[in-house]
C-alpha cells in the first residue's frame, strides 16, 4: 500500500511527532512537498505533505493561520509538516488551534530531521509500493494466462475475480452473459445490458464506470447495486466482438489495474483467435452449402463431419438475408447484427449453425424450431418495429434495409427446394416493404397481396381502361357486370340477380366487353386475368 502519515511516524529514523489531527493519519501520502510560500495551493494536486518552517507567515496569528490552513484542507493537502528550531523554537499555539480546528495532521519535525529525508522516505514508500504493484501485476497475468488456457475464459474470469476481490462477467457480441465469477454474478451481470450495449454502439476500444462502489451489500451478494462497475469493449475491429465487466467495492488499485489490462488482453486474443477460427469454419460451410444446393447431401454430411453433422441430422431451415443498395453501401457490414444475434442465440442453446455470406445475401441453416431461429425472427420484429416508428435499428443504421426470408422446415435432400423458398419469401418481403417473411406464410394467406405491385397495377388498369372509359360516358355499367359475371363463374341468372337486369342484358354487356377488349370471355386465361385485373384495382 502507498505511505500514510501513520507511516512516517512510525518510521524511526524521522522523529515525526503528532501535534494535532491524530485520528486522520491514515490517509495516503502522494507526495512530500516543501513550501514556503504564503499561498502553496495554485502549486499543489492534493494529496501531499506539505513541508514549512513558516519563514513568510505570521504562525502566531490565529485569524491568518485559520485562513491558511482552511485553504490548505480544501487543496486536499493531507498534512502539514512544521520543522522546530529554525524560525520557531516550537510549533505556534495559533497553528496547533487551526490545524485541530480544520482536522488537518500536523506533525512536529525535529530539527535534526531535514525536509529531504522525509521526502527520501516517501519517494521510497511509493517506489516500493508500485514495485509490489507491478510485482503483483505480472503474478496476476501468469495466474490468468494460465487459467485462460487450463480452463478457458470461464477460469480466467474466476482468477479476476479474485485477484480483484470482486467479480467478473463476459458478455458475447449480442450483449448476453456468457459467463460470470463467482456464481452469483451471473443475476448482477444480467442486469447490465442496457450498458454493454450502449457500450458496443462505440467504436472498440471502449470502457465506461456503472455506480460508484463503497456501499454495504444488502440481502445478498447477487443483490449488491452500490458496487463499482468498469465495462471494456473486446476486439479490434468497428464493431466490438464482446465485452467484460468487473465489479468491485471501490475503485481499482495497480495491481488489480494490471489485473484487469491483462484480462482485457486475453480475451482480445481469445477473440480474435475465434475470429479467424470463425472465418474458416464459414468457408467450410459455404463449401457444404454448396454441395447440398447441388443435391450432395452425402458429400455434404461428409465434409461436415463433426462440425455441422448434427444439423443435417434434424429438419432445419433456410435464412436468406438481403440488403438495399444503400445498407450495403453503408460502411459496414449490413448483416452484421442479424449474424451476431443467430450466433450468439445458437451458442446459448448449444445449437449448430451454419452461416455463409454469398456475395451481397447472407445464407444460414438454423435447426428447426431452435433458439436461432426465434432470435431471428424477433431481431426482424425488432427492426419492423424500429422502422415503423421511423427509428432505427437495434444496433445501427447498417440493418435498416435489411430483408430476410425464411423457409419451411426441410432436410438435406430438400435443401435446394428450401434455398428457393426462402428467395420467394425474402421477394415477397421486398414486395411487401417488409423486413421478414416466412415462406409458410405466403400458403397460409391470399395470393392477392402478391398483386400489390407497381407492374401489376399498370397492367390492371391498361386491360380495364377502355371498359371504365365506356361507363364514363353513362351508356352502361361494363365493369360491375364483369364483376359480377365473373364472380358467379359465368352463371348468368345468379350474375344478373346480383347486379338487379335480366340476363339478357348481363348477355350484351358481355358481348360489349368482348367487342371492346377484342377477347374472347371464353378463354380460361382471360377470365383469370381480368377476375386478377379487377381484384388489383378494387383493393387500391
Amino acid at each position: 500500500m502507498p505511505p500514510t502519515l501513520a507511516s512516517l511516524v512510525h518510521h524511526s529514523a524521522l522523529k515525526l511527532t503528532v501535534r494535532a489531527g491524530e485520528d486522520r493519519l491514515d490517509v495516503p501520502v502522494r507526495w512530500a512537498h516543501v513550501s514556503e510560500l504564503a499561498d502553496p495551493v495554485p502549486y499543489m494536486e492534493g494529496g501531499e505533505l506539505l513541508l514549512i518552517t513558516a519563514l513568510k507567515l505570521d504562525a502566531e496569528d490565529p485569524e491568518a493561520m485559520r485562513r491558511y490552513v482552511r485553504r490548505l484542507a480544501k487543496a486536499g493537502v493531507v498534512g502539514l509538516g512544521f520543522a522546530v528550531g529554525v524560525n520557531y523554537e516550537d510549533i505556534p499555539k495559533a497553528l496547533v488551534d487551526a490545524a485541530e480546528e480544520e482536522g488537518l495532521p500536523l506533525l512536529e519535525v525535529p530539527r535534526r530531521t531535514p525536509f529531504l529525508a522525509i521526502s527520501k522516505a516517501v519517494s521510497a514508500a511509493i517506489a516500493a509500493d508500485q514495485y509490489r504493484a507491478v510485482t503483483a501485476g505480472f503474478a496476476a497475468q501468469r495466474e490468468l494466462t494460465k487459467q485462460a488456457l487450463t480452463d478457458g475464459p470461464q477460469g480466467l474470469l474466476r482468477a479476476l475475480a479474485a485477484q480483484v476481490d470482486g467479480w467478473a462477467a463476459l458478455y458475447d457480441a449480442s450483449g448476453a452473459v456468457v459467463g460470470a465469477a463467482p456464481e452469483w454474478a451471473g443475476r448482477r451481470a444480467g442486469r447490465l445490458t442496457a450498458e454493454v450495449e450502449r457500450l458496443r454502439e462505440r467504436p472498440a476500444p471502449a470502457s465506461a464506470v456503472v455506480g460508484g462502489g463503497g456501499g454495504p451489500e444488502r440481502s445478498g451478494p447477487d443483490d449488491r447495486h452500490d458496487d463499482r462497475i468498469e465495462l471494456h469493449s473486446l476486439g479490434t475491429g468497428r464493431r466490438p466482438r464482446a465485452a467484460l465487466a468487473v465489479g468491485t467495492a471501490s475503485a481499482l488499485g495497480t495491481a488489480e489495474r494490471y489485473a484487469v489490462h491483462s484480462a482485457i488482453a486475453l480475451l482480445t486474443l481469445t477473440t480474435e483467435r475465434s475470429r479467424s477460427l470463425h472465418a474458416a469454419q464459414q468457408r467450410i460451410g459455404a463449401a457444404v452449402l454448396g454441395m447440398l444446393l447441388a443435391g450432395e447431401p452425402d458429400h455434404a454430411r461428409a465434409v461436415a463431419g463433426d462440425l455441422y453433422g448434427g444439423l443435417l441430422d434434424a429438419p432445419f431451415r433456410v435464412i436468406v438475408a438481403d440488403a438495399t443498395p444503400a445498407a450495403a453501401d453503408g460502411g459496414g457490414d449490413p448483416f452484421d447484427g442479424l449474424t451476431e444475434v443467430v450466433e450468439s442465440a445458437a451458442a446459448r442453446a448449444g445449437e449448430t449453425v451454419l452461416v455463409v455470406p454469398e456475395g451481397d445475401r447472407l445464407v444460414a441453416l438454423v435447426a428447426d424450431g431452435g433458439a436461432a431461429a426465434e432470435a431471428c425472427a424477433q431481431y426482424t420484429a425488432s427492426l419492423e418495429s424500429a422502422r415503423a416508428t421511423g427509428g432505427a435499428g437495434p444496433d445501427s443504421g447498417d440493418e435498416d434495409g435489411l430483408v430476410v426470408g425464411l423457409s419451411a422446415p426441410a432436410g438435406p435432400i430438400a435443401a435446394a427446394a428450401a434455398y428457393k423458398q426462402a428467395e420467394q419469401a425474402l421477394s415477397v418481403a421486398r414486395r411487401r416493404g417488409r423486413v421478414f417473411v416466412e415462406h409458410e406464410q405466403l400458403a397460409a394467406g391470399s395470393v392477392l397481396p402478391l398483386l400489390a405491385d407497381d407492374a401489376v397495377k399498370a397492367f390492371a388498369d391498361g386491360l380495364l381502361r377502355a371498359l371504365h372509359e365506356h361507363d364514363a360516358t353513362g351508356r352502361g355499367d361494363l365493369v360491375a357486370s364483369l364483376r359480377a359475371w365473373l364472380s358467379r363463374h359465368g352463371q348468368w341468372d345468379a350474375a344478373a340477380a346480383d347486379l338487379g337486369v335480366h340476363r339478357h342484358t348481363l348477355r350484351y354487356r358481355m358481348r360489349r366487353v368482348e367487342e371492346i377488349l377484342g377477347r374472347s370471355l371464353d378463354d380460361p386465361d382471360v377470365r383469370m386475368e381480368l377476375w386478377l385485373a379487377l381484384k388489383t384495382t378494387s383493393t387500391e
